[in-house]
This record gives C-alpha cells, sequence and structure tokens, in this order.
C-alpha cells in the first residue's frame, strides 16, 4: 500500500515508544511535536530533531495555549505518573480527556491511543481477540477501558485507533534478559501462564502504517502482540540456553509491585494479532520472542 504521512504530528509522552517514534518520524522527514512531563527528556527530543517540546503535566489544559504549531495526527502513548490508581486516572483518563479538548480546536485526521492487553481478565490459556468481554478487568485496565472509551464517544475525531499493546521489549527494555544475565536464581511469581510479548520496532512500524495509509484505515480496538505467545517458563529455559547459564527457579509465593497492582495475579491467555494484521495489511519483523532477543543476545 501506497504511504502518504501527515504533514504533523504530536506525540503526548514521548517515553520509549514515543521517542522511539519520534525518531522514526523524522528520518522519515515528518515534522513532530511532543509534550513530556520531564524537563530532561525534554532537551533529548530537542535535540532528536523535534521541532515542538512542550514540558507539561498532561492532565492540565495549560498547555493547549503552549502548542503553537498545527498537527493533523496525534499520537497518545502516556504511561502512568505513579501515585497507584489515583495516579493512573490523572495520566491515563484525565490526561486523554485534556488531549480531546485540544483537539476540538484542531483539524486532527488520526489519533492513536497505546492501551494494553491488561484490560483481558481472561484465563485458562484461551485464546483472546477484540471481541472478548473486558468484565471483571483489573482496576487498572478499568482505568484505561474509560480511557479507550471517551475516543468512540468523541466527535472530533475523524479516524482513532486504540492499540493495546502486550509486553513490550526491545533495545534497553529487556527485564528477564537482564535478570539471567545478573545471575539471578529465583525469579518471582509462577511461570506456567502464557507471556503475550510485543518488540517495540513492532510496535513503531505499526503506528506507521496507521499514520501513513494514504486512505485512513477503519477506526477501531486492535490487539499488538506477536504471533507466538508462550510461557514465562519457556522463554526463560530457553533465554537461560542462550546465555548458557542454570535455568532459575520460579516462586509462586513472591508477587512482584507491579503485580500487586494488577491485582496479585497474572491471567494465562493467549492475545491473538489477527484482526490488526488483516485490516492493515501488516507483518511483524519479530514474529516471535527469540527472533526479538536474537540481536540483543548479540
Amino acid at each position: 500500500m501506497s504511504e502518504q504521512f501527515p504533514t504533523g504530528v504530536i506525540i503526548f509522552g514521548c517515553g520509549y515508544v514515543g521517542s522511539a517514534l519520534a525518531e522514526a518520524l523524522i528520518a522519515r522527514g515528518v515534522r513532530v511535536g511532543a509534550l513530556t512531563r520531564n524537563a530532561q527528556k525534554a532537551e533529548q527530543l530537542r535535540a532528536m530533531g523535534v521541532t515542538e517540546v512542550v514540558v507539561a503535566q498532561l492532565e492540565s489544559n495549560d498547555w493547549h495555549a503552549e502548542l503553537n504549531d498545527r498537527y493533523a495526527a496525534v499520537v497518545n502513548c502516556v504511561s502512568s505518573a505513579g501515585g497507584g490508581i489515583a495516579g493512573y486516572r490523572q495520566s491515563y483518563l484525565e490526561g486523554q480527556a485534556s488531549i480531546l479538548k485540544w483537539v476540538g480546536s484542531q483539524t486532527v485526521e488520526r489519533y492513536i491511543y497505546t492501551s494494553s492487553t491488561s484490560v483481558y481478565p481472561q484465563d485458562g490459556g484461551v485464546w483472546v481477540d477484540e471481541s472478548a468481554a473486558t468484565d471483571g478487568a483489573p482496576e487498572t485496565g478499568q482505568v484505561l477501558l474509560e480511557s479507550e472509551s471517551l475516543l468512540a464517544e468523541s466527535s472530533a475525531l475523524s479516524a482513532w485507533y486504540v492499540l493495546r499493546l502486550a509486553g513490550i521489549y526491545g533495545p534497553g527494555r529487556h527485564y528477564l534478559l537482564d535478570t539471567l544475565r545478573r545471575g539471578e536464581k529465583t525469579i518471582s511469581g509462577a511461570g506456567d501462564y502464557s507471556l503475550n510479548v510485543i518488540h517495540l520496532n513492532d510496535i513503531v512500524s505499526a503506528m506507521l502504517r496507521l499514520l501513513s495509509a494514504e486512505v485512513a484505515l477503519q477506526s477501531g480496538i486492535y490487539n499488538l502482540a506477536d504471533d507466538a505467545p508462550t510461557t514465562k517458563a519457556e522463554m526463560v529455559a530457553w533465554l537461560s540456553e542462550q546465555l548458557k547459564v542454570d535455568t532459575p527457579c520460579f516462586d509462586p509465593n513472591s508477587v512482584s509491585p507491579r503485580l500487586k497492582r494488577r491485582g496479585g495475579h497474572m491471567p494465562n491467555r493467549r492475545i491473538s494479532n489477527k484482526k490488526f494484521k488483516a485490516f492493515a495489511d501488516w507483518e511483524l519483523k519479530y514474529p516471535d520472542y527469540r527472533a526479538g532477543y536474537a540481536n540483543m543476545l548479540e
């Protein structure tokens, strides 16, 4: 399919994913703006070539008057500001509402929002697609669902996309690999549930596909995960073999702070990516974790 990027893209929340997207867009000659709450990050973005950078709290409306350029596309990939569930609501729900209020005074052709597959409560190893019920999602997932619904209810958007991301990994973000390299003998939690992951580069390529499609693709909710969910134990065993270290044991009685925020239990379900691949005519560069970890292992 032919590509035609918008005249300008603004990225809200330029962390791990947002910075990688900004870099990819700038490399393609696209004008990029950004909002971040981190002054140091702002300097890095300016050095990267981001033309307009605003340092502000997203949930505030103060930044609306600070943006001078016009943008045809919006990407909201903010992360939690911390502070438990209140921080989730502040970043995801109040932040989304603030952006949409600003969008009402703009002409935005496409809007991308990165949500999470944590909204799915399904268990038992079942396959989960976008039609799956989200009743019973953990409290953090419920906040994300509320934030997603703001897009569907907005009259200011002509095309919007919710990307429910699986666990993100890539350069500089490889928790399991770091754990094994440190020689840890025990890993918190169980290893018998399926890990659903997506490589950073594949997230960026999916966003580029949505932004550059000559005719806007159908608005909606899409899962982004690789083709091959696998149990955490399998992944740890394979990585241990590649690193030539002993495979650590799992401690089901040890619950990480992150897991506590998600209800203390990691559901065992496999996320389907078929909808996005079909709608967007998109292929993964890293269809499974082995392909994704290859360069990092080198």
